[in-house]
């Protein structure tokens, strides 16, 4: 079992929470390798437009997943605040790197994950697959995402 699957079936899970389009994402920070400011993205011509391009991160060329266009939102220019969020998952059975931008990352928080509620069908405009579930934050919610089938590039394909 990963250490990511332990953390869950425990009922506590550490998040990093981050920002896209003014609503708050997370992810486990278990996947999470480091952030990093925005860097020089080098284009992949006939890329699919979630992951458009390359980045060279400390001498490791990674994939870059535009967020935005990954949960079908509007894209947008990167602001003063924007990050890059590097993950490494499993992806087919194999550890993978990636990079994905984020408008702003807010913070570090530790989140009872039996407490998620399904996203409500409410014409909710993110994939489902994306989504492991929401949970109150405040006076708002965090919608946690599930990184294997969020990266996985066959997953596009079903969203």
């Amino acid at each position: 079992m990963t250490e990511e699957a332990k953390a869950a079936a425990s009922g506590r899970e550490t998040l990093l929470v981050f920002r896209l389009a003014g609503e708050a994402f997370a992810l486990p920070v278990l996947c999470v390798h480091e952030i990093i400011d925005p860097i020089r993205v080098t284009r992949v011509p006939h890329a699919p437009a979630w992951a458009p391009g390359l980045v060279n991160v400390r001498g490791a060329v990674i994939p870059l997943i535009d967020m935005r266009r990954r949960l079908r939102m509007p894209p947008a220019e990167a602001g003063a605040e924007a990050r890059m969020i590097v993950v490494e998952i499993d992806l087919a059975g194999a550890p993978a790197r990636l990079a994905l931008g984020a408008d702003a990352v807010e913070e570090v928080l530790e989140a009872d994950t039996s407490a998620l509620r399904p996203l409500p069908e409410l014409g909710a405009r993110w994939p489902e697959a994306f989504i492991r579930g929401v949970a109150p934050r405040g006076e708002g919610v965090v919608v946690l995402l599930d990184p294997e089938p969020l990266f996985r590039s066959d997953a596009a394909k079903a969203a």
